[in-house]
């Protein structure tokens, strides 16, 4: 009975944040709606006994892909508003409506009987990592601290001109440019005669 009540409030509660991401205008609230849904689903997993899926959902989605998204709403200015260019958005409604109906039957008429296994799915996953794919374990271990010893390799980079240094290079470019048109035209004008000048001066 517990498990049957918390299954429906995590499943209204992962719908109302979900409708919160896609109705939304904000990208902070949009952001903070996915994190919360994220962690509703993993309480789904672990209501369902599967709590490595569980673990899982947190440390990747939310833990990672979520924080991916806030460093990239950091590039953005988050007290604007999104306007959308598709104005026509009850047809998108009313093309989901349709398809999830047509789902929700399917699947509700879909009668299966699967036999309960009272094993700890975490005991049985590490059995098979860490015994019969140790080797791909391993390799793809060893490939993931390669990849994040060359990031930061390349972030802590350090480049040959600072920001500043740069834009005095610039300014000292532009003012050098701008000596060298001048000593051209001091030139060109003591190749023309003395005549010519004047002339074009009073022109």
């Amino acid at each position: 009975m517990f498990e049957a009540i918390a299954f429906y409030v995590f499943g209204a509660l992962c719908l109302c944040a979900f409708l919160i991401v896609v109705m939304t205008n904000n990208i902070l609230y949009a952001l903070t709606a996915l994190a919360f849904g994220m962690i509703l689903v993993s309480g789904l997993f672990f209501l369902l006994n599967a709590d490595f899926l569980g673990v899982v959902q947190i440390i990747v989605y939310t833990g990672a892909v979520v924080v991916m998204y806030a460093f990239g709403m950091m590039l953005f200015d988050v007290s604007k508003e999104v306007k959308e260019r598709f104005q026509n958005q009850f047809m998108v409604w009313l093309l989901v409506s349709i398809f999830a109906i047509g789902l929700l039957i399917v699947v509700g008429n879909t009668q299966t009987t699967i036999p309960y296994q009272n094993d700890n799915s975490t005991n049985a996953l590490a059995h098979l990592l860490f015994k019969d794919y140790l080797v791909c374990f391993e390799a793809a271990a060893i490939m993931l601290l390669m990849a994040m010893i060359a990031g930061i390799g390349v972030g802590s980079h350090k480049p040959e001109f600072t920001h500043e240094e740069s834009n005095k290079a610039l300014l000292n470019k532009d003012v050098s440019t701008s000596k060298e048109s001048e000593k051209d035209v001091f030139k060109y004008n003591q190749s023309i005669p003395h005549n010519q000048l004047s002339q074009k001066e009073a022109q």
